[in-house]
């Protein structure tokens, strides 16, 4: 079975990259630093060693012109042996022996120094190349760890959001059949049982009058009638909640208005009051559906879970943008430690996402407010 990541595990792996490449940042600015000290001593060495090359060369170009005069001198003695003594003889090729020794340890030491001289260059070459190539990884790793702390924490949070929108789909299954159950368990006990005693009290409307006792048929009739009446409100009153047709005949502020009347008269201890501002026209249905759920949902959390006495309903139809303020004075709450867990809230915000609007709530003892505003540019027709 495959093991699902979640944000933590997602974090510590992205924590452990970044830690990883900050390190090896660390690592190549030091064997950058270490390359330009390096760099810095052999420039000062090679600077050093192409004096002594220079001093070298003038050294043996001098040494070369005594030796090449020792050397004549030399030849005219040889010429004329009988004419010197022999110890100015043998100072003469002491002499010449000597400068040509010492001019050739002078160029055994000058090709030395070349040679160490070619060595500091081409070693100066191969570490610049090491110091631009130092840079470029730290540039390089400078954008990975901006792509690790920036983009990485957007994976983060499209991964959060589509793990909050699967639970969200399992919830809107889950919704559905428990919607279904309620459905069926209210036709069942309402308008099912209803008509089951209909068709009874209908047999003994048939009995009545076939007996001829007609007060008791009249009263049976009306009997029968208050039980239809009752049915067809039932009836009514789950096709309301499933769909309100006034939304679809009168519009969005009417089918509000009868809404909060409606939950008003359920709850007489709360004073609700729906407050419409703008001019009152028709929406697109997208807009009027979408509205009208938003503010029933905002509705119903205040009147069961705020314990307030006063509720404020706000629509507003401006020429740009669509606002709903639902207010209350209740006790309050704390979205942050429940938005993710409510299925109303979570529903609510795609609802508002889907419209490209923005969802807002603040609560604290002495209230919550729900503020919701949705921009538009569509051509509205007036009612």
């Amino acid at each position: 079975m495959r093991k699902k990541i979640d944000e933590k595990t997602l974090d510590h792996i992205v924590e452990e990259m970044v830690s990883m490449v900050e390190n090896s940042k660390d690592e190549i600015f030091n064997i950058g630093e270490e390359a330009r000290r390096e760099h810095e001593n052999l420039l000062l060495e090679l600077q050093d060693t192409k004096e002594k090359v220079s001093h070298h060369i003038d050294n043996g170009d001098k040494l070369e012109q005594q030796v090449k005069s020792f050397k004549k001198r030399l030849s005219v003695v040889s010429k004329h042996f009988d004419r010197y003594s022999e110890a100015e003889i043998q100072e003469v090729y002491v002499n010449t022996n000597d400068m040509q020794t010492k001019l050739a340890v002078l160029r055994q030491d000058e090709k030395v120094l070349r040679k160490r001289r070619d060595e500091l260059e081409r070693r100066l070459v191969m570490l610049n190349q090491t110091i631009e190539r130092a840079e470029s990884l730290a540039s390089k790793i400078s954008v990975i760890l901006t792509y690790l702390h920036d983009d990485f924490k957007q994976v983060n949070e499209i991964i959060a959001e589509a793990k909050e929108k699967q639970e969200f789909g399992l919830k809107i299954i889950e919704a559905q059949e428990d919607e279904r159950k309620r459905i069926s368990r209210e036709i069942h006990d309402g308008p099912a049982q209803m008509l089951a005693n209909i068709l009874l009290r209908s047999e003994i409307v048939e009995r009545s009058f076939k007996q001829g006792t007609m007060d008791k048929t009249l009263t049976e009739i009306k009997s029968v009638r208050r039980m239809i009446r009752s049915s067809l409100y039932e009836v009514r009153r789950i096709i309301y909640d499933l769909r309100p047709m006034a939304l679809d005949d009168l519009g969005l502020l009417p089918t509000i208005k009868k809404y909060v009347a409606t939950v008003a008269s359920y709850h007489e201890s709360i004073k609700i009051e729906f407050i419409p501002y703008g001019e009152e026209k028709r929406l697109p249905q997208e807009y009027e559906v979408a509205l009208f759920r938003l503010i029933q949902e905002s509705l119903q959390n205040a009147v069961k879970h705020a314990k307030a006495t006063r509720i404020k309903v706000k629509l507003e139809i401006g020429k740009n943008n669509l606002t709903v303020i639902v207010s209350d004075n209740g006790i309050g709450f704390d979205p942050d430690s429940i938005k993710d867990k409510s299925f109303g809230l979570i529903g609510m915000r795609e609802r508002v996402e889907m419209l490209e609007g923005r969802l807002s709530i603040t609560s604290s003892e002495e209230g919550t407010k729900v503020f919701i505003t949705v921009p538009y540019n569509a051509p509205f027709s007036n009612s």
